[in-house]
């Protein structure tokens, strides 16, 4: 065998394992992140400690769950909309957030606040 040929096929060998390597590496990789997203799901802690800030959030009729996520996440109440969204759609409250204003704050998790928007917008009283 000419040493041109042994190259080569040590060449191919090497990228070979290099790609099986690379596969192995991506799906630990998005193994890893499925995990995460998954195990966040269930246990999303708030944004910040108590007392938090209070902020104002008008929700309106037809407003889908990704964009009631972004506008959370606009406003610093959740972190990431897109897992607010699949939070509300394995949630009890997937459709029963009604419109209206809401003060949620920003020590409250994703289903604290989605509790506070079924129940709907309290009622202002004026005297």
């Amino acid at each position: 065998m000419s040493s041109s040929k042994i190259v080569l096929k040590i060449l191919r060998v090497c990228i070979g394992v290099l790609i099986v390597m690379l596969v192995i590496f991506g799906l630990m990789r998005a193994g890893s992140v499925a995990y995460d997203m998954g195990y966040r799901v269930f246990t999303e802690q708030p944004v910040a400690s108590a007392p938090g800030r209070d902020m104002v959030v008008e929700v309106r009729e037809g407003t889908s769950a990704l964009s009631l996520g972004k506008l959370l996440e606009e406003k610093g109440l959740v972190r990431n909309a897109h897992l607010f969204m699949i939070q509300m759609n394995l949630s009890a409250y997937a459709k029963k957030v009604k419109p209206g204003v809401y003060t949620l704050n920003t020590s409250q998790t994703p289903k604290e606040m989605l509790i506070v928007m079924s129940a709907g917008p309290k009622e202002e009283t004026t005297e």
